[in-house]
């Protein structure tokens, strides 16, 4: 099979397949920076620590993950330094089922970030008219001039 190929397939297949959430001993866990080829550090919020899991062969040049995206994990019973491997990674499609299914009330917060490059815009309708409700004095009331 061509590159092209392989590649095509393994994006349609994460694109495409059905997720139902972690199952097992699945984790989910977030990202938190690239160490070296195909090992990636991550967080874990159920144990509050950090540690490498490895990218798979099948996922290598295919897909792509940066800091802060989440995937799902499975633990590698052996492993010291690199405690797991890399089961999917999941999309924006796949966190709004986690948050329609409740799976964000287990104390975990999958929210994705918001992009810090961008300006926040807000419109005329968010923006609450709740100053008029209150009696303030004019500040030009109260400075004196008469000296």
């Amino acid at each position: 099979m061509s590159k092209a190929t392989k590649r095509k397939h393994v994006q349609k297949e994460m694109l495409t397949a059905e997720w139902n959430g972690p199952v097992d001993d699945q984790r989910i866990v977030r990202i938190i920076a690239g160490r070296g080829n195909n090992l990636h550090e991550v967080f874990s919020v159920e144990d509050n620590e950090i540690f490498l899991v490895s990218m798979p062969a099948k996922f290598r040049r295919n897909v792509w993950v940066k800091r802060n995206d989440y995937v799902v994990i499975e633990p590698i019973a052996e492993g010291d330094k690199v405690r797991g491997e890399i089961v999917r990674v999941l999309t924006k499609e796949d966190m709004k089922i986690m948050k329609q299914k409740g799976w964000d009330k287990k104390e975990e917060n999958y929210d994705i970030a918001p992009n810090t490059n961008r300006p926040v815009v807000t419109t005329i309708s968010d923006l609450s008219c709740t100053d008029t409700d209150t009696d303030h004095d004019d500040p030009s009331e109260d400075t004196d001039y008469s000296s």
